[in-house]
């Protein structure tokens, strides 16, 4: 049954706290997934979230950790010592309490590492934040199963019984040279049906997928995405294995990246969330409304130019709404689909045959919707000639809008720009102001004014 915060449950645990109940409080809280605490501790006050992550034990405490909003996160720690923090640190694998350490100042940052009581897990922890955030570097645990070429498989089991203690799932077992390089995996059916004193590198498996630490996370998702990976090793740039990366990370990566793209084919230029300050929200958006406005500026001069086809042909001025929309609708399902080929790695670059199929769907779209609105036209207004300038325009500018959507996102992905920014308002304004250029411009040619 899904867990859901009721309000008699924050009452509850509200008077606990008042009360300074601590046991009650326990018993009430330690039964919870940590991702419900978590929950829990967005609905009550800094003071009272604090005071929950003293009561708690750490191993419970770190897990919550992980789960809660970066500012809630951020103010709680401010509110606990050094010490207290190396203790939470200390349950969590490398991965996770690096990511903690990476948002304190840098003077706390050296006094909380100087803190940890696993001396090892410090300098792994310390090894991690090398790496940028963005890279499986930055995405590694450094928590891992392996063995040496050179073990039998009587050594090998007793090696991985120490090795295993210290994590909480072993997606597979890695086999290394003397060298610390990876060599390939090791199959646990194997494992069991081996003789003992038959040598690991008689059985092991060599082929095996494995990223470099520099490698993008966005790569290294799509890889582990491709071959149905739970978990894949990463190497240093000799080749030695240095950690693995696990499927629950992964997950992390795609649900951020989805936010971003969702947020720039919106035109938010900066990740924000609707708990943010009005400041911020402002921030994110105003940017390109201003860029949207300026561009949009272009094509009210273009229809104060021709304020005389108007007076001539007053259809004409009837039609731009209609086609501004169906140009920006064309343009934004052109770069939506290109985008998102590009996203799961099944367009990688320019490919002369996507265009075409792209202009072709747009060419039997375009000549459905002109053949509509020209015998709308003609039906309603009697005036042929002007009916038959508007279609052509339809066709032409959703032909345009259609090029510009394919194009745009593959040219910005070449550029190392992020193609999502070509499914908001950058296609649909840039669509608004040429569309209405070719427009009038297709008219003039027809109609002579």
């Amino acid at each position: 049954m899904q867990f859901k915060i009721s309000k008699e449950l924050i009452v509850q645990i509200e008077q606990l706290i008042k009360s300074k109940d601590d046991q009650q409080l326990e018993l009430l809280l330690n039964d919870m997934h940590h991702a419900d605490i978590a929950e829990i501790l967005e609905e009550l006050d800094f003071n009272e979230a604090t005071y929950i992550f003293k009561v708690l034990d750490s191993d419970k405490t770190a897990e919550i950790l992980l789960e809660l909003d970066e500012d809630l996160r951020e103010n709680i720690l401010s509110r606990l010592s050094p010490k207290e923090i190396a203790e939470e640190l200390d349950e969590l694998d490398t991965n996770d309490a690096a990511d903690i350490i990476a948002e304190l100042s840098q003077s706390k940052k050296e006094e909380v590492i100087s803190e940890l009581q696993d001396v090892e897990h410090a300098k792994d922890i310390v090894d991690l934040l090398r790496y940028d955030e963005d890279t499986a570097g930055g995405l590694m645990h450094k928590e891992l199963v392996k063995v040496n070429e050179n073990w039998n498989v009587l050594t090998c089991v007793k090696e991985m019984r120490v090795q295993a203690e210290n994590i909480s799932r072993v997606h597979s077992i890695y086999v290394v040279d003397d060298q610390n390089k990876l060599l390939g995996r090791l199959s646990l059916k194997d494992l069991l049906t081996t003789s003992t004193k038959t040598p690991i590198s008689d059985v092991y498996i060599r082929k095996l997928n494995s990223v470099n630490v520099d490698v993008e996370d966005i790569e290294v998702a799509r890889i582990m995405q491709k071959y149905d990976l739970e978990a894949i090793p990463v190497t240093d740039e000799l080749g030695r294995l240095v950690g693995r990366i696990t499927i629950d990370d992964i997950v992390d990566v795609i649900k951020d990246e989805a936010d971003k793209d969702y947020q720039l084919a919106a035109g938010i230029t900066q990740d924000v969330e609707a708990r943010d300050s009005i400041l911020e929200l402002t921030k994110a958006r105003l940017p390109w409304l201003i860029i949207g406005m300026l561009i949009e500026l272009v094509a009210s001069f273009v229809l104060k130019g021709n304020q005389n086809a108007f007076r001539k042909y007053e259809t004409l001025i009837i039609f731009v709404p209609l086609l501004s929309a169906t140009a920006g609708n064309i343009g934004v399902q052109a770069s939506a689909i290109v985008v998102q080929g590009l996203a799961n790695g099944s367009l990688k670059e320019f490919n002369r045959n996507y265009l075409s199929k792209e202009l072709s769907v747009a060419m039997i779209s375009g000549t459905i919707i002109s053949l509509f609105l020209l015998g709308y036209h003609s039906i309603m207004y009697q005036q042929y000639q002007v009916g038959l300038a508007i279609s052509i325009s339809i066709i032409v500018v959703i032909l345009f809008a259609a090029t510009l959507g394919t194009l745009v996102p593959l040219f910005l992905h070449k550029n190392k720009i992020d193609p999502a920014i070509a499914t908001g308002p950058f296609i649909t304004t840039t669509n608004d102001v040429f569309g209405i250029i070719l427009y009038f411009g297709i008219a003039k040619i027809i109609l002579g004014f």
